[in-house]
C-alpha cells in the first residue's frame, strides 16, 4: 500500500514538472499521459487556466508532500 501511495506521488509530481515544461516549451514524450493535467484540469477551470504554471509547480510539490508522507517513520 505504502509503495502505491509514494508511486502515485512520484507520477503527480512527473506530470507536474511535465505539464510545466510544456507550458513553458513544448513535451517531446508522453504528452497524453504526463500532460493530462496540463491539457484536460487545466483549461476547463478558469482560476487554474489563469495560473496555469504556478498549477504545475503546485501539482509537482504536492507529489512531493505525498512521497515523503508516505514514507516509513522509525520510530524513536
Amino acid at each position: 500500500m505504502r509503495s502505491t501511495i509514494q508511486f502515485i506521488g512520484v507520477f503527480l509530481a512527473v506530470q507536474g514538472v511535465s505539464g510545466a515544461i510544456d507550458h513553458l516549451l513544448v513535451q517531446p514524450f508522453f504528452g497524453i499521459v504526463l500532460n493530462f493535467f496540463n491539457r484536460v484540469v487545466i483549461p476547463r477551470v478558469d482560476v487554474l487556466a489563469e495560473h496555469a504554471l504556478f498549477a504545475n509547480l503546485t501539482l509537482a510539490l504536492l507529489g512531493v508532500i505525498v512521497v515523503i508522507a508516505a514514507e516509513p517513520h522509525k520510530g524513536s
